[in-house]
């Protein structure tokens, strides 16, 4: 994974994940070869997962509870997305967000943008 800017201070919000683009080759690490058009239509993209949000919170149950005095303390829940840090990922640049953060490029993407993670377990061990 590509060092770059701190990014320790951004915080990735719900189902959506931080990428940095990689360089364009047509074929991916792992020899994944990407079709040849997809560069000039520039509609799919790829990069590394830096960052991922918490993923899809799940609705809490009405608490139906008439003790207004009760301290009742909200834990939201998540339903955790698929990415890890460090996965590559091919997405749908139409749905990403582009922005650049101490002059490095990233994307925002949703999780349902993401077509395709080419994950290296050994990363994880």
């Amino acid at each position: 994974m590509p060092s770059g800017a701190d990014i320790s201070k951004l915080i990735v919000v719900g189902d959506r994940v931080l990428i940095k683009p990689k360089t364009q080759n047509n074929r991916s690490r792992g020899g994944l070869y990407l079709p040849p058009g997809y560069k000039e239509k520039e509609e799919v993209q790829s990069g590394y997962v830096v960052k991922a949000g918490p993923g899809f919170p799940i609705p809490l149950p009405g608490d139906d509870s008439d003790e207004p005095w009760k301290n009742t303390e909200e834990k939201t829940k998540y339903i955790p997305l698929q990415v890890k840090v460090g996965d590559i990922a091919i997405f749908m640049q139409k749905g990403a967000v582009e922005i650049m953060y101490h002059g490095e490029k990233y994307f925002i993407v949703p999780q349902h943008s993401i077509l395709l993670l080419e994950r290296d377990e050994e990363l994880f061990d």
